[in-house]
């Protein structure tokens, strides 16, 4: 036996189940800077997602100005208005979160987390070159599949890596790092829609320069390990044991840890496939992270996709409120690093409670107020409210799951938030004609009270509790 072999063999001699010994190492670890380092290279990689995602509001005015959408349509499933670019980009992001969110489970983090981004990216740069609504909406809808297999694998690779003392703090770091995107790509919205450098449209530029900026994955990846836990899943203890031992040195650990035996073919955890999922102990928590995520993306979507047409919808010109809504983007990635003070203090349950009540209070507040210095206050703060709530649940929904299934099961729940905002475009934009800037926010106001309800008198406690444990 070689010397890895032994070594092996001596670290896990004596206990039957050698992932969950792996999630018990993992959970005794303290934060060292390489685990942050490995927080943010992931997160990197989600800025383009991110930037992905908010553009979809950002260049909604140039899609209607150079005339391939236009803002309302006279039919509800009009698809030739923005609404049908909204759907098309989530229709694309349920697709890969539910169909495909077993990719990261099968074929591993590291994989997925670098294939899903490029076909992304590949997607991105034939949608910027469309001249049809139709060719428009056919290569959102692709490109969102890729960000959703992308956002659920990063959701699962964080809370394997992290220990849960420090698991809400790393997705607030997560989501600030992630959500830097947001006033890059609206400051680049407001210096390229409203114009045609070179003759193009300003926002195929801002697709473009995603796209392209997004290629700094293949050197990201270089960097990144396995998830321990998902190799240990796999068999792979030799290959899990390194990564963990890597992780402990770099926290200082001198105390040599308990002994752990390699997993016998009887311990092994069976595969478990989507059935699985519908049955206990998954089932009700499948329902009810699926009703949640439902109602959760009306208030945040219902805003961040809308910003600059809600703004345009209270009689400001389009320049102003593409300026408007850069100033309120800077919110994104301060508001998570604000609320990491906090962050493993309070069960998730309670701080999503908390940042959906303040949705209700600034969006009311927001939907009254025509003065641009209260208008802008209310976006930030309505922002910092959405970025606490998002970065509480992709913890929560990802670490209420074991390993075996934490993809897939992460996938099938978040992809209700996908179907909900591809309905939510239609609707919106349904709501702003007939009820104004008022009528969206009782819609987003009646979904953040199911929110509440559901998750205050349902949701598990998951504070302090290690992964498979």
């Amino acid at each position: 036996m070689s010397a890895v072999g032994i070594d092996t063999a001596i670290d896990f001699a004596g206990v039957a189940d050698g992932p969950n010994e792996v999630s018990r190492r993992l959970e005794s670890l303290t934060a060292s800077s390489y685990l942050w380092r490995l927080v943010i290279l992931l997160s990197l990689g989600g800025c383009f997602e991110m930037y992905d995602l908010f553009l979809t509001g950002y260049i909604a005015p140039g899609l209607s100005r150079s005339g391939l959408l236009t803002t309302t349509t006279a039919h509800f499933f009009g698809f030739s208005g923005i609404g049908a670019f909204v759907a098309a980009t989530f229709a694309g992001l349920f697709v890969g979160t539910f169909f495909l969110g077993f990719l990261a489970d099968r074929f591993g983090r590291r994989a997925i987390f670098t294939w899903a981004l490029l076909a992304y990216s590949a997607a991105s740069v034939l949608m910027a070159g469309q001249t049809t609504a139709g060719g428009v909406l056919l290569w959102r809808f692709i490109a969102g599949i890729g960000i959703g297999v992308e956002i659920i694998t990063i959701d699962a690779y964080i809370t394997e890596l992290v220990p849960s003392g420090v698991r809400g703090r790393a997705f607030a770091v997560n989501q600030a790092v992630m959500f830097v995107a947001v006033p890059i790509v609206a400051f680049l919205a407001w210096s390229l829609v409203p114009r045609t450098p070179f003759g193009i449209d300003g926002w195929r530029w801002v697709v473009l320069i995603g796209a392209a900026a997004s290629m700094v994955i293949w050197v990201l990846r270089l960097y990144l390990p396995e998830s321990p836990l998902w190799l240990a899943r796999q068999g792979r203890s030799s290959e899990a044991l390194a990564i963990v031992r890597k992780l402990e040195a770099a926290a200082g650990s001198t105390a040599r840890p308990e002994r752990v035996a390699i997993p016998r073919t009887s311990a092994a955890v069976q595969k478990a496939g989507f059935a699985d999922l519908l049955r206990p102990p998954y089932l009700s928590l499948v329902v009810l992270f699926m009703v949640f995520n439902f109602c959760q993306a009306f208030g945040f979507y219902g805003f961040a996709n809308w910003v600059p047409t809600l703004l345009v919808a209270k009689g400001i010109t389009v320049t102003k409120s593409l300026q408007y809504a850069f100033i309120v983007a800077f919110a994104y990635p301060v508001a998570p690093l604000l609320a990491a003070s906090f962050a493993d203090r309070f069960e998730r349950k309670w701080i999503i409670a908390g940042a959906s009540f303040a949705i209700i209070l600034f969006g009311l507040a927001f939907a009254e107020l025509t003065a641009p210095a209260l208008l802008i206050l209310c976006g930030v703060l309505l922002t910092a409210a959405n970025t606490t709530m998002s970065y509480a649940y992709h913890a929560y929904q990802t670490e209420v799951f074991p390993t075996a299934v934490r993809a897939r099961a992460a996938g099938i729940v978040y992809s209700m938030s996908r179907i909900s905002a591809t309905f939510s475009g239609f609707i919106v934009a349904f709501m702003l004609r007939e009820g104004g800037v008022a009528g969206v926010f009782g819609l987003i106001t009646a979904a953040m009270v199911v929110v509440i309800v559901t998750l205050v008198g349902f949701g598990p406690d998951v504070r302090g509790k290690a992964l498979d444990a």
